[in-house]
Protein backbone atom coordinates (compact mmCIF):
# COMPACT_ATOMS: atom_id res chain seq x y z
CA UNK A 1 0.00 0.00 0.00
CA UNK A 2 3.07 2.32 0.81
CA UNK A 3 4.65 1.77 -2.51
CA UNK A 4 1.75 2.10 -4.74
CA UNK A 5 1.04 5.39 -2.76
CA UNK A 6 3.95 6.67 -3.44
CA UNK A 7 4.08 5.74 -7.08
CA UNK A 8 0.83 7.80 -7.40
CA UNK A 9 1.83 10.80 -5.84
CA UNK A 10 4.98 10.41 -7.95
CA UNK A 11 3.16 9.96 -11.21
CA UNK A 12 0.93 13.16 -9.82
CA UNK A 13 3.90 14.86 -9.32
CA UNK A 14 5.76 14.47 -12.87
CA UNK A 15 2.30 15.46 -14.85
CA UNK A 16 2.40 18.68 -12.59
CA UNK A 17 5.91 19.42 -13.59
CA UNK A 18 4.82 18.77 -17.45
CA UNK A 19 1.79 20.89 -17.35
CA UNK A 20 3.77 23.65 -16.08
CA UNK A 21 7.04 23.43 -18.29
CA UNK A 22 5.91 25.67 -21.51
CA UNK A 23 5.49 24.26 -24.84
CA UNK A 24 8.01 24.62 -27.67
CA UNK A 25 7.03 26.30 -30.59
CA UNK A 26 8.26 26.60 -34.27
CA UNK A 27 8.26 30.80 -34.39
CA UNK A 28 9.25 32.43 -37.94
CA UNK A 29 9.14 36.09 -39.03
CA UNK A 30 7.02 37.28 -42.26
CA UNK A 31 9.14 37.21 -45.68
CA UNK A 32 9.62 40.36 -47.68
CA UNK A 33 10.39 39.27 -51.23
CA UNK A 34 9.66 40.41 -54.88
CA UNK A 35 7.35 37.63 -56.41
CA UNK A 36 4.55 37.07 -59.03
CA UNK A 37 1.36 35.70 -58.92
CA UNK A 38 -1.07 34.14 -61.83
CA UNK A 39 -4.28 34.97 -62.02
CA UNK A 40 -7.17 32.74 -64.30
CA UNK A 41 -9.76 34.05 -66.14
CA UNK A 42 -12.40 31.76 -68.29
CA UNK A 43 -12.22 32.92 -72.12
CA UNK A 44 -14.45 32.83 -74.62
CA UNK A 45 -12.38 32.16 -77.74
CA UNK A 46 -13.84 33.66 -81.11
CA UNK A 47 -12.22 33.85 -84.50
CA UNK A 48 -10.71 37.47 -86.80
CA UNK A 49 -13.72 36.95 -88.60
CA UNK A 50 -16.87 34.43 -88.81
CA UNK A 51 -19.92 34.70 -90.76
CA UNK A 52 -23.00 32.58 -91.51
CA UNK A 53 -23.24 31.82 -95.05
CA UNK A 54 -26.98 31.99 -95.86
CA UNK A 55 -29.02 31.80 -99.27
CA UNK A 56 -29.89 34.96 -100.59
CA UNK A 57 -32.61 33.09 -103.13
CA UNK A 58 -34.91 30.46 -103.23
CA UNK A 59 -33.55 26.96 -104.99
CA UNK A 60 -32.19 24.04 -105.39
CA UNK A 61 -28.69 23.58 -104.94
CA UNK A 62 -26.98 22.89 -107.92
CA UNK A 63 -23.55 22.26 -107.14
CA UNK A 64 -21.36 22.36 -103.96
CA UNK A 65 -17.64 23.53 -104.31
CA UNK A 66 -15.66 23.02 -101.36
CA UNK A 67 -15.79 20.96 -98.45
CA UNK A 68 -16.47 20.76 -94.71
CA UNK A 69 -13.58 21.88 -92.73
CA UNK A 70 -11.05 22.96 -96.02
CA UNK A 71 -9.67 26.40 -96.28
CA UNK A 72 -11.40 28.57 -98.86
CA UNK A 73 -10.23 31.80 -100.65
CA UNK A 74 -12.25 35.14 -100.16
CA UNK A 75 -14.16 35.33 -103.82
CA UNK A 76 -14.05 31.42 -104.14
CA UNK A 77 -17.45 30.38 -105.18
CA UNK A 78 -19.15 27.98 -102.56
CA UNK A 79 -22.34 27.32 -103.58
CA UNK A 80 -24.84 27.33 -106.84
CA UNK A 81 -28.47 27.69 -106.80
CA UNK A 82 -30.53 26.47 -109.64
CA UNK A 83 -30.62 30.06 -111.61
CA UNK A 84 -33.01 28.92 -114.63
CA UNK A 85 -35.85 31.20 -113.77
CA UNK A 86 -33.37 33.93 -113.01
CA UNK A 87 -31.50 34.05 -116.34
CA UNK A 88 -35.24 34.25 -117.95
CA UNK A 89 -36.28 37.31 -115.06
CA UNK A 90 -32.86 38.68 -116.80
CA UNK A 91 -33.89 38.67 -120.23
CA UNK A 92 -37.68 39.64 -119.97
CA UNK A 93 -36.27 42.72 -117.98
CA UNK A 94 -33.44 43.82 -120.91
CA UNK A 95 -36.66 42.99 -123.30
CA UNK A 96 -38.54 45.40 -121.57
CA UNK A 97 -35.72 47.81 -121.77
CA UNK A 98 -35.39 47.66 -125.01
CA UNK A 99 -39.06 48.42 -125.61
CA UNK A 100 -39.11 51.31 -123.95
CA UNK A 101 -35.87 52.76 -125.31
CA UNK A 102 -37.38 52.23 -128.63
CA UNK A 103 -40.83 53.91 -127.96
CA UNK A 104 -38.36 57.15 -126.80
CA UNK A 105 -36.53 57.07 -129.86
CA UNK A 106 -40.37 57.02 -131.85
CA UNK A 107 -41.49 59.98 -129.64
CA UNK A 108 -38.09 62.14 -129.83
CA UNK A 109 -38.84 61.98 -133.54
CA UNK A 110 -42.30 63.10 -133.48
CA UNK A 111 -41.36 65.82 -131.02
CA UNK A 112 -38.74 67.18 -133.62
CA UNK A 113 -41.36 67.07 -136.99
CA UNK A 114 -43.73 68.77 -133.79
CA UNK A 115 -41.70 71.75 -133.45
CA UNK A 116 -41.26 72.22 -137.21
CA UNK A 117 -45.06 72.40 -137.67
CA UNK A 118 -45.17 74.67 -135.14
CA UNK A 119 -42.58 76.98 -136.06
CA UNK A 120 -45.00 77.03 -139.35
CA UNK A 121 -48.16 77.75 -137.15
CA UNK A 122 -49.17 74.39 -138.53
CA UNK A 123 -50.35 72.85 -134.91
CA UNK A 124 -50.72 74.84 -131.64
CA UNK A 125 -47.94 74.79 -129.14
CA UNK A 126 -50.26 73.53 -126.61
CA UNK A 127 -49.60 69.84 -129.29
CA UNK A 128 -45.94 70.13 -128.87
CA UNK A 129 -46.35 70.22 -124.76
CA UNK A 130 -48.40 66.79 -124.90
CA UNK A 131 -45.82 65.32 -127.24
CA UNK A 132 -42.59 66.32 -124.69
CA UNK A 133 -44.63 65.31 -121.48
CA UNK A 134 -44.98 61.51 -123.13
CA UNK A 135 -41.56 61.65 -123.94
CA UNK A 136 -40.46 62.70 -120.33
CA UNK A 137 -42.85 59.78 -119.12
CA UNK A 138 -40.90 57.61 -121.88
CA UNK A 139 -37.79 58.71 -119.90
CA UNK A 140 -39.19 57.97 -117.05
CA UNK A 141 -39.83 54.39 -117.99
CA UNK A 142 -36.46 53.54 -119.52
CA UNK A 143 -35.20 54.13 -115.75
CA UNK A 144 -37.63 52.03 -114.33
CA UNK A 145 -36.68 48.99 -117.00
CA UNK A 146 -32.89 49.87 -116.45
CA UNK A 147 -33.86 49.17 -112.56
CA UNK A 148 -35.25 46.14 -113.39
CA UNK A 149 -33.05 44.96 -115.39
CA UNK A 150 -29.90 45.60 -112.67
CA UNK A 151 -32.36 43.75 -109.74
CA UNK A 152 -32.83 40.51 -111.63
CA UNK A 153 -29.16 40.59 -112.74
CA UNK A 154 -28.67 41.11 -108.55
CA UNK A 155 -31.21 38.20 -108.35
CA UNK A 156 -29.10 36.24 -110.45
CA UNK A 157 -26.07 37.08 -109.04
CA UNK A 158 -27.27 35.58 -105.65
CA UNK A 159 -27.57 32.22 -107.23
CA UNK A 160 -23.91 32.18 -106.73
CA UNK A 161 -22.57 32.21 -103.35
CA UNK A 162 -18.62 32.98 -102.73
CA UNK A 163 -16.61 33.65 -99.64
CA UNK A 164 -16.32 36.77 -98.58
CA UNK A 165 -12.73 36.14 -97.11
CA UNK A 166 -9.75 33.84 -96.62
CA UNK A 167 -11.43 31.09 -94.15
CA UNK A 168 -12.43 27.98 -93.06
CA UNK A 169 -15.37 26.15 -94.38
CA UNK A 170 -17.68 24.52 -91.14
CA UNK A 171 -20.20 22.57 -91.18
CA UNK A 172 -22.81 22.06 -94.48
CA UNK A 173 -26.05 20.81 -93.51
CA UNK A 174 -27.77 20.92 -97.00
CA UNK A 175 -26.32 18.60 -100.15
CA UNK A 176 -26.72 18.85 -103.81
CA UNK A 177 -30.27 18.86 -105.01
CA UNK A 178 -31.52 20.44 -101.36
CA UNK A 179 -34.45 22.83 -102.16
CA UNK A 180 -33.28 25.89 -99.79
CA UNK A 181 -35.65 29.32 -98.72
CA UNK A 182 -34.29 32.54 -98.96
CA UNK A 183 -32.00 32.92 -95.24
CA UNK A 184 -31.44 29.07 -95.07
CA UNK A 185 -28.23 28.77 -93.47
CA UNK A 186 -25.71 27.13 -96.18
CA UNK A 187 -22.60 27.34 -93.61
CA UNK A 188 -19.91 29.53 -91.66
CA UNK A 189 -16.90 30.54 -92.70
CA UNK A 190 -13.98 31.35 -89.87
CA UNK A 191 -11.06 33.17 -90.42
CA UNK A 192 -9.17 31.63 -87.79
CA UNK A 193 -5.51 33.73 -88.56
CA UNK A 194 -5.87 35.28 -85.21
CA UNK A 195 -8.32 34.99 -82.57
CA UNK A 196 -9.83 37.15 -80.25
CA UNK A 197 -10.52 35.11 -76.10
CA UNK A 198 -12.83 37.39 -74.25
CA UNK A 199 -12.60 37.12 -70.32
CA UNK A 200 -14.44 38.99 -67.07
CA UNK A 201 -12.55 40.44 -64.74
CA UNK A 202 -13.73 42.77 -61.52
CA UNK A 203 -14.01 46.31 -61.10
CA UNK A 204 -11.05 46.23 -58.36
CA UNK A 205 -8.75 43.91 -61.22
CA UNK A 206 -9.87 46.59 -63.89
CA UNK A 207 -8.27 49.49 -63.04
CA UNK A 208 -4.90 47.56 -61.74
CA UNK A 209 -4.81 46.39 -65.07
CA UNK A 210 -6.03 50.28 -66.15
CA UNK A 211 -3.07 51.29 -63.87
CA UNK A 212 -0.49 48.93 -65.65
CA UNK A 213 -1.71 50.41 -69.41
CA UNK A 214 -1.01 53.86 -68.76
CA UNK A 215 2.40 53.29 -68.93
CA UNK A 216 2.19 52.03 -73.20
CA UNK A 217 2.57 48.83 -72.22
CA UNK A 218 0.39 46.14 -73.45
CA UNK A 219 -0.32 43.70 -70.78
CA UNK A 220 1.04 40.39 -71.89
CA UNK A 221 -1.32 37.12 -71.00
CA UNK A 222 -1.44 33.41 -71.73
CA UNK A 223 -3.52 30.90 -72.86
CA UNK A 224 -4.33 27.50 -70.61
CA UNK A 225 -6.06 24.89 -73.35
CA UNK A 226 -8.74 22.82 -71.97
CA UNK A 227 -6.66 19.91 -71.70
CA UNK A 228 -4.59 22.03 -69.56
CA UNK A 229 -1.86 22.60 -71.57
CA UNK A 230 -0.28 26.59 -72.52
CA UNK A 231 -0.89 27.71 -76.10
CA UNK A 232 2.58 28.65 -76.98
CA UNK A 233 1.69 31.91 -78.55
CA UNK A 234 1.46 34.95 -76.26
CA UNK A 235 -1.89 37.36 -76.40
CA UNK A 236 -2.05 40.76 -75.78
CA UNK A 237 -5.40 42.92 -73.60
CA UNK A 238 -5.95 45.44 -76.65
CA UNK A 239 -9.52 46.65 -75.72
CA UNK A 240 -12.46 46.55 -73.04
CA UNK A 241 -16.25 46.86 -72.62
CA UNK A 242 -17.80 50.16 -72.78
CA UNK A 243 -19.45 49.57 -69.27
CA UNK A 244 -19.84 46.71 -66.45
CA UNK A 245 -22.13 44.17 -66.11
CA UNK A 246 -24.83 44.89 -63.51
CA UNK A 247 -25.71 41.70 -62.60
CA UNK A 248 -21.83 40.57 -61.89
CA UNK A 249 -19.66 43.68 -61.29
CA UNK A 250 -17.69 42.43 -63.73
CA UNK A 251 -16.22 44.15 -66.94
CA UNK A 252 -15.19 41.98 -70.62
CA UNK A 253 -11.49 42.01 -71.86
CA UNK A 254 -10.37 41.19 -74.91
CA UNK A 255 -7.11 39.56 -75.83
CA UNK A 256 -5.64 38.62 -79.30
CA UNK A 257 -3.91 35.53 -80.09
CA UNK A 258 -1.59 34.68 -83.50
CA UNK A 259 -3.16 31.55 -84.57
CA UNK A 260 -0.27 30.25 -87.79
CA UNK A 261 -1.01 26.53 -87.10
CA UNK A 262 -4.88 27.36 -86.65
CA UNK A 263 -4.75 25.30 -83.44
CA UNK A 264 -7.34 27.44 -82.29
CA UNK A 265 -11.01 27.45 -83.02
CA UNK A 266 -14.18 29.56 -83.15
CA UNK A 267 -15.80 28.90 -80.25
CA UNK A 268 -13.45 27.28 -78.26
CA UNK A 269 -12.77 27.46 -74.33
CA UNK A 270 -9.71 28.28 -72.09
CA UNK A 271 -8.47 30.00 -69.28
CA UNK A 272 -6.79 33.62 -69.45
CA UNK A 273 -3.23 33.46 -67.23
CA UNK A 274 -2.39 37.25 -66.26
CA UNK A 275 0.57 37.34 -64.14
CA UNK A 276 1.03 40.05 -61.76
CA UNK A 277 4.16 41.15 -59.96
CA UNK A 278 4.23 42.03 -56.47
CA UNK A 279 7.45 44.21 -55.24
CA UNK A 280 8.13 44.18 -51.46
CA UNK A 281 5.86 41.44 -51.04
CA UNK A 282 5.32 40.85 -46.69
CA UNK A 283 4.14 36.72 -47.15
CA UNK A 284 3.11 34.18 -44.13
CA UNK A 285 1.91 30.18 -44.39
CA UNK A 286 -1.26 29.89 -44.19
CA UNK A 287 -1.10 27.12 -41.78
CA UNK A 288 0.55 29.88 -39.37
CA UNK A 289 -3.31 31.84 -39.24
CA UNK A 290 -6.55 31.00 -38.32
CA UNK A 291 -9.78 32.48 -38.63
CA UNK A 292 -12.83 34.12 -36.82
CA UNK A 293 -16.07 35.31 -37.72
CA UNK A 294 -14.06 36.38 -41.25
CA UNK A 295 -11.35 38.00 -39.39
CA UNK A 296 -7.98 36.83 -39.91
CA UNK A 297 -5.40 36.23 -36.77
CA UNK A 298 -2.03 35.11 -36.02
CA UNK A 299 -0.40 34.13 -32.58
CA UNK A 300 2.91 36.02 -32.53
CA UNK A 301 5.63 36.25 -29.62
CA UNK A 302 6.83 39.13 -27.90
CA UNK A 303 10.03 39.54 -25.85
CA UNK A 304 8.75 37.56 -23.18
CA UNK A 305 7.36 34.73 -25.03
CA UNK A 306 4.22 35.28 -24.19
CA UNK A 307 1.81 34.46 -26.75
CA UNK A 308 -1.25 36.94 -28.15
CA UNK A 309 -3.47 36.83 -31.01
CA UNK A 310 -3.08 39.78 -33.85
CA UNK A 311 -5.24 40.41 -36.92
CA UNK A 312 -4.23 40.83 -40.01
CA UNK A 313 -5.71 41.75 -43.43
CA UNK A 314 -4.51 39.43 -46.46
CA UNK A 315 -4.14 41.22 -50.02
CA UNK A 316 -4.18 38.05 -51.82
CA UNK A 317 -4.02 33.82 -51.13
CA UNK A 318 -0.97 32.24 -53.15
CA UNK A 319 0.18 28.80 -53.07
CA UNK A 320 0.03 27.64 -49.39
CA UNK A 321 0.76 31.70 -48.70
CA UNK A 322 -1.25 34.83 -47.65
CA UNK A 323 -0.13 38.37 -49.17
CA UNK A 324 -0.46 40.65 -45.66
CA UNK A 325 -1.95 43.81 -46.75
CA UNK A 326 -1.99 45.14 -43.24
CA UNK A 327 -1.41 44.12 -39.62
CA UNK A 328 1.92 42.63 -39.68
CA UNK A 329 5.74 43.86 -39.63
CA UNK A 330 8.56 41.46 -40.79
CA UNK A 331 10.01 42.15 -37.37
CA UNK A 332 7.13 40.11 -35.67
CA UNK A 333 7.70 36.48 -34.36
CA UNK A 334 4.73 34.54 -35.22
CA UNK A 335 3.99 30.61 -34.39
CA UNK A 336 4.35 28.49 -37.42
CA UNK A 337 2.12 25.63 -36.58
CA UNK A 338 0.21 23.87 -33.85
CA UNK A 339 -2.28 26.78 -33.28
CA UNK A 340 -4.32 24.58 -31.67
CA UNK A 341 -2.29 24.19 -28.86
CA UNK A 342 -1.59 27.84 -28.16
CA UNK A 343 -3.67 29.59 -25.49
CA UNK A 344 -3.56 33.58 -25.14
CA UNK A 345 -1.52 34.64 -23.03
CA UNK A 346 0.66 31.38 -22.44
CA UNK A 347 4.22 31.54 -22.59
CA UNK A 348 6.04 29.29 -24.96
CA UNK A 349 9.72 27.94 -25.08
CA UNK A 350 10.92 29.35 -28.51
CA UNK A 351 12.90 26.77 -30.75
CA UNK A 352 16.93 28.01 -31.47
CA UNK A 353 17.21 29.50 -34.53
CA UNK A 354 18.74 28.48 -37.26
CA UNK A 355 21.94 29.80 -39.05
CA UNK A 356 20.49 31.45 -41.56
CA UNK A 357 18.71 33.70 -38.76
CA UNK A 358 15.17 32.07 -39.44
CA UNK A 359 13.35 29.49 -37.26
CA UNK A 360 12.99 26.00 -38.03
CA UNK A 361 10.67 25.99 -40.64
CA UNK A 362 11.30 28.73 -42.47
CA UNK A 363 13.29 26.81 -44.60
CA UNK A 364 10.25 25.12 -45.75
CA UNK A 365 8.41 28.99 -46.57
CA UNK A 366 11.61 29.33 -48.58
CA UNK A 367 11.26 26.61 -50.56
CA UNK A 368 7.69 27.14 -51.64
CA UNK A 369 8.50 30.67 -52.61
CA UNK A 370 10.95 29.06 -55.08
CA UNK A 371 8.75 26.64 -56.56
CA UNK A 372 6.08 29.46 -56.87
CA UNK A 373 8.11 31.87 -58.46
CA UNK A 374 9.22 28.86 -60.82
Amino acid sequence: MVLCALSAFTACTQNEKQKSEPEQFQVISPITIDTSFTSEYVADIQSLQNVEIRARVKGFIDKIYIDEGKPVNGGQTLFSISNQGYKEEVLKASALLKSAMAEVKSVEVELQNSKILVDKNVVAKSHLDIIQAKLDALFAKVEEAKANVSGARLQLSYAEIKAPFDGIINRIPYKTGSLVDEGALLTSLSNNKEVFAYFNVSEKEYLELMAKTKTGRKQEVRLALANNKLYPQKGTVETIEGEFDKSTGNIAFRARFANPDLLLKHGSSGKIQLETNLKNALLIPQKSTFEVQDKYYVYVVDEKNVVHAKAFRPRLRLDQLYVVESGLSPTDKIIFEGLQRVKEGATIVVQPVLGNGFMQGVSQLEDTLITLKN
